[in-house]
């Protein structure tokens, strides 16, 4: 029976909620983390499947199953940049430490959109503590959930992550997919995963009166997240969003490493 790693946030909720609610939980054994660890489970070989961050399926060379995963296509709602200064000034960051998909996303828009390249130092999801340490902060998931952007915008820059990229893009975003090493994603696997979501897909009202009050989220928004934000069942054109994104990770990180070994002669 496969080990399969799932994120602890409510955006995850409907992809698992046919494994958690019916037969299919009986083929395989799900276990709960941030989407940092569920990455690091996969790679030390303590989980065959995760619903991994896309940034790291790509650094593992992990392979993926297509048709279900965590993406928007457009305003998110849960991954949230704030900044005491403006956007172009940012010189450090503080990111949420459960994130992978999500900090690079951020780096990748302040560079393009902003033309800043702050140092990031990872710290536990409390923004208070986070804008004490840094010019900004990355919040990702429940925790960003929690919070109210408009009221944050009296005070501070606010950036929506799925907002931003779409308009820097014109494309949907995939934050993460189900993936593993190929000989953990055996035939039906797919099919497996993808009837689970329909199922979640198909229970939104129960997911959101069983998951919303013991998140400490607001039943509407909870709705308004999982039935407008997150997409679950993805197309060719989500996809074609990855590919740009990891283009673009894939430029900044090779910019990096040539701007340390300059540095370094």
């Amino acid at each position: 029976m496969p080990v399969v790693s799932a994120v602890s946030y409510l955006n995850t909720t409907p992809l698992i909620w046919g494994f958690e609610k019916t037969d299919l939980g009986r083929q395989i054994r799900l276990e709960y983390d941030l989407p940092a660890v569920c990455a690091d489970r996969v790679r030390d070989g303590l989980s065959d499947i995760g619903i991994l961050p896309v940034i790291e399926i790509e650094r593992q060379g992990l392979e993926w199953l297509p048709g279900t995963g965590i993406a928007c296509r457009g305003a998110v709602r849960s991954i949230l940049l704030i900044s005491k200064k403006p956007l172009g000034q940012v010189q450090s960051l503080a990111l949420d430490s459960g994130s992978r998909t999500s900090v690079m996303l951020a780096r990748i828009l302040l560079a393009e959109r902003y033309g800043s390249a702050p140092s990031c130092h990872n710290m536990p999801a409390d923004l208070p503590t986070m804008l004490a340490a840094a010019d900004a902060a990355l919040v990702i998931g429940d925790p960003a959930l929690r919070l109210d952007p408009e009221s944050l915008r009296r005070q501070y820059e606010v950036l929506d992550l799925g907002e931003e990229w779409a308009r820097y893009t014109g494309l949907p975003m995939i934050f993460a997919l189900w993936a593993g090493k190929s000989d953990h994603l055996r035939a039906g696997m797919q099919e497996l995963f993808a009837a689970s979501c329909r199922y979640g897909l198909e229970h939104i009202d129960d997911i959101v009166a069983s998951e919303a009050p013991a998140r400490g989220i607001p039943l509407e928004l909870a709705r308004k997240y999982l039935s407008r934000h997150i997409v679950s069942e993805l197309v060719e054109r989500d996809y074609q969003g990855m590919r740009e994104y990891l283009r673009l990770a894939r430029e900044l990180d090779t910019l990096k490493v040539a701007v340390s070994q300059g540095n370094s002669v």
